[in-house]
């Protein structure tokens, strides 16, 4: 697989798993723009963009810094429970979101769409009118009120970014086929990245449940290709498709709910 003349803007490529997409979009010949509000390890991308995803002037401003058109946007970065559920909702999908549709007129024609879900995002269905809620917000500087009527700890406001983000994928399958462009999404287990603790921290016996199942924690490696492949000619076919790249854990939670493990 080949990404040779392709530009790709890759959000959160300072670490995890953003800075192993950054890196295999490299090794595959794309030019890499990448979009954090830390600087990334040098020779990892050919532009930086300084951006903060809890900003509407933040975000908005990352398109008149980008010079040409775009084969592919990775939606990578996000932050764990432990920052709050406010920001997580704001940075995990409203400001996402916002980007995205900021940018589509930088996309060219073909362009792919890859937003990094989670596992935490698997049950988006049965919470589909808190789904639905958070689709309704418009504003970043909405996401407050809704904290307050909605309520929710802080590892459900992870779990429901995550839905929200899936269920936005899903929804948008065919919204700019016109163009040809797809978005997808890529859903990890858990990732052993520099977050990886504050999961740990926040979600506890659960997280301590999940880790028993596997045979080891994912690493960012692990997800990259996937991502990247998405980003190439191979993926032209799929749209608005949620791929787990989680060791298994969807079909342990599906073969159990069916009654087949």
């Amino acid at each position: 697989m080949s990404l040779q003349g392709k530009t790709i803007v890759i959000t959160g490529a300072a670490s995890g798993i953003g800075a192993a997409c950054a890196a295999e979009a490299k090794s595959l010949g794309a030019k890499v723009i990448a979009v954090d509000r830390n600087e990334p390890t040098a020779g990892l991308c050919d532009q930086f963009i300084r951006a903060d995803l809890s900003r509407a002037d933040s975000i908005d401003a990352v398109a008149g810094e980008i010079q040409g058109g775009v084969d592919a946007l990775c939606n990578i970065a996000g932050l764990p429970p432990t920052r709050g559920g406010a920001l997580v909702l704001q940075v995990n999908f409203v400001g996402l979101r916002r980007l995205t549709l900021s940018l589509l007129p930088k996309l060219n024609d073909g362009a792919s769409i890859v937003n990094l879900g989670s596992l935490a995002g698997f049950g988006w269905a049965e919470q589909v009118d808190q789904v639905r809620a958070l689709l309704d917000v418009d504003s970043l500087d909405d996401v407050a009120t809704f904290c307050t009527q909605h309520g929710g700890d802080d590892a459900r406001a992870y779990f429901l970014s995550k839905e929200a983000l899936i269920a936005w994928t899903l929804q948008r399958r065919w919204q700019w086929r016109a163009r040809g462009i797809r978005m997808n999404a890529v859903s990890p287990g858990p990732v052993e990245t520099p977050i990886h603790q504050d999961f740990l921290q926040t979600l506890g016996e659960r997280a301590e449940e999940d880790m028993r199942l596997l045979e080891r924690a994912g690493q960012a490696e692990d997800i990259a290709p996937l991502v990247a492949f998405l980003c190439g000619e191979g993926s032209r076919w799929i749209r608005g498709v949620n791929i787990p790249c989680d060791g298994g854990m969807a079909a342990h939670i599906l073969c159990q709910q069916a009654g087949i493990d």
